[in-house]
């Protein structure tokens, strides 16, 4: 398993009503942190993307604990749980700065070849890269 972390900070504007961090943006912040977790294995999805690899969300789950609030700085714990050989399965934890766990969640992400459009195997340089972590 590889495991990064990213830290974020909640904008004014990703408020609801009631100041805490609208629901759905949970979900973009564990894009940033699979993301940034990719980038520290020094792969990109964007030159996946030039090679006509596309990486579509295949489930999406989320369990929420406490509200994140405008403001509060948060640490997004990215895990790459399994090798991957044609999806990649992520799990995640945010906590504050106190250390509080506000949710957790996971993806899976399907490699899919950009022409065809089905489901093809990871890259041997994508496997090549993560495998001294499985």
């Amino acid at each position: 398993m590889y495991c990064s972390e990213t830290k974020i900070r909640v904008r004014y504007g990703e408020t609801d009503r009631m100041g805490y961090l609208y629901y759905g943006h949970y979900a973009e912040y564990f894009e940033v942190g699979r993301t940034e977790m990719l980038r520290s294995l020094g792969l990109t999805y964007k030159s996946m993307e030039d090679e006509g690899i596309i990486l579509p969300v295949r489930s999406l789950s989320i369990n929420f604990r406490n509200p994140a609030q405008y403001d509060d700085l948060l640490t997004v714990k990215t895990c790459l749980r399994s090798f991957p050989e044609v999806k990649l399965d992520f799990s995640y934890e945010i906590f504050d700065e106190k250390g509080l766990l506000l949710c957790t969640g996971s993806t899976i992400l399907v490699f899919i070849d950009g022409v065809t459009k089905k489901v093809r195997k990871a890259p041997e340089y994508f496997k090549e890269t993560v495998r001294k972590y499985f």
